[in-house]
């Protein structure tokens, strides 16, 4: 599975896309949507530049009034990084007064494949807007995320075909207080995913992230450990929400999740995109859904032989 769309909604409000220069059409109050501003990743040559297109929005729309942002497309994205992008919203902070919200590589695969994305070290958009309570990044190619102190973040979405462990380490490592829903896709070492359960211990035990309440571990090639940690870790206790879809998990993880500290206090639990004999699937609903708890067993996936005895289970987003 790949990625095919864009985003339709941000921070609660739906997604606009900034019109190009030449296109005659009629502009929303700068409030009441979330502005995608996206230029093509093959340009050809005199084609504006993100830059460009950036500049333009910041002098059309009313910035002072505008909640969400989202950054789509910019010119050879699998091979120029973010940098240049994230300078230039520094820069707009002062105008980006009422800003909350920010995702940065909105593109599906026809734009880059998300392994393919070039990013940067993000944090310092964190930095520029401390009023910040949305933010969301795809690509883990070249991302880095050392460990930040923000008080006002509230949702923390990194997507990635593989996610490096020093990022994963930045993130749990990371002084956020306000800090609701954390969402990673881990991916596969295919993609550069090489982080292990060890580099998520901090964030398992429950020390950090005191407002956690929906957490979402996704997208990972050893789904089957993250399931086995989570079972006993500390911080499922306060959790709403727990998602560990889109990965690898069989029926030896869900049996330790089953195993583990009770779920009876979830209101979801995602493991969609999965590996689970029909069996497990049945028992894994029938030992929550009695409590309340909302079960996602749905897209199973079957194991591809390769005939000579090698089995290949897949994530579902990888290059």
């Amino acid at each position: 599975m790949t990625i095919s769309g864009h985003l339709q909604e941000l921070n609660g409000l739906p997604v606009f896309d900034f019109p190009d220069s030449d296109a005659a059409v009629e502009l929303p109050d700068a409030a009441s949507v979330a502005w995608r501003v996206s230029t093509p990743t093959y340009c050809d040559p005199g084609q504006e530049q993100w830059e460009q297109a950036f500049a333009r929005f910041l002098a059309t729309v009313d910035t002072a009034r505008v909640r969400a942002l989202v950054v789509g497309g910019w010119d050879e994205a699998y091979d120029t990084s973010s940098a240049q992008i994230v300078t230039a919203l520094i820069a707009a902070n002062n105008r980006l007064t009422g800003l909350r919200a920010i995702f940065l590589g909105d593109m599906g695969f026809e734009d880059c494949e998300i392994s393919w994305i070039q990013q940067s070290d993000v944090t310092p958009l964190l930095t520029a807007y401390p009023q910040l309570q949305e933010f969301g990044v795809r690509g883990g190619s070249e991302l880095a995320f050392p460990a930040i102190h923000h008080s006002g973040l509230r949702t923390l979405v990194v997507e990635s075909g593989g996610l490096g462990a020093g990022v994963v380490r930045g993130v749990v490592g990371s002084d956020l207080p306000s800090l609701e829903n954390l969402e990673l896709w881990l991916g596969t070492d295919e993609y550069g995913g090489d982080s292990t359960v060890g580099d998520l211990e901090p964030l398992l035990a429950g020390t950090g992230f005191p407002a956690l309440r929906r957490l979402g571990l996704r997208n990972s090639v050893i789904q089957d450990e993250i399931a086995a940690a989570v079972a006993s870790a500390p911080v499922v206790a306060r959790l709403e929400r727990l998602d560990l879809s889109m990965g690898v998990l069989t029926d030896e993880g869900a049996a330790a999740l089953l195993a583990g500290q009770p779920l009876t206090h979830l209101a979801h639990l995602d493991l969609s995109h999965h590996y689970l004999s029909a069996e497990m699937s049945e028992r894994v609903v029938d030992a929550l859904a009695p409590h309340g708890v909302t079960v996602d067993v749905g897209d199973a996936q079957e194991p591809e032989d390769d005939g000579d005895g090698e089995i290949y289970r897949y994530v579902a987003v990888a290059e």
